[in-house]
């Protein structure tokens, strides 16, 4: 193994700032002030059997850990108001009433790789999704040529990968 053969075989890197955020109905805002997310984990826990004194791993069901993402907040809270309204009709502030059907709170979004050349490499789609926690934004006196940003906790059923090129 030389570096010849590793630059061989990696051909050219993903980079992790090279991405897009989409959840449609928040528009087309959220592409650009998505300022991080991560492509969506997934576990596949043990199922722990005794055999003779020893523990023997045997995969058991997967999981979808929670997707979060963090948003730049603008001067008119755009995407900060849709998210605490999609949230408040999940579950209402004054009155503990919400949805008349689960289904209604589920919405769809995606999450994109994306190359050098802007082309899209990976598209997850991140299907039954609703927020679950949003952050505070912290406000200070001493926090200058700053831009609030909040994080968005996305409890979801599953996700899907769709490789593009």
């Amino acid at each position: 193994m030389n570096i010849t053969d590793f630059v061989g075989a990696l051909r050219q890197g993903a980079r992790p700032n090279l991405f897009e955020v989409r959840i449609g109905f928040l528009g087309d805002g959220i592409r650009f002030m998505a300022k991080a997310s991560q492509l969506p984990p997934s576990v596949i826990g043990p199922i722990d059997a005794p055999y003779q004194g020893r523990q023997i791993k045997i995969p058991g069901n997967r999981t979808f850990e929670p997707w979060t993402i963090t948003i730049y907040n603008d001067i008119d809270f755009g995407i900060k108001h849709a998210i605490e309204t999609w949230m408040n009709q999940i579950n209402g502030h004054e009155d503990n009433l919400g949805f008349g059907s689960t289904a209604d709170a589920y919405k769809q979004g995606q999450v994109i790789q994306l190359g050098r050349d802007g082309a899209i490499l990976r598209v997850y789609d991140i299907i039954d999704m609703y927020p679950s926690e949003m952050s505070a934004i912290d406000l200070a006196w001493d926090s200058n040529d700053q831009i609030e940003e909040f994080t968005v906790t996305f409890q979801y059923n599953y996700w899907a990968s769709l490789a593009t090129s």
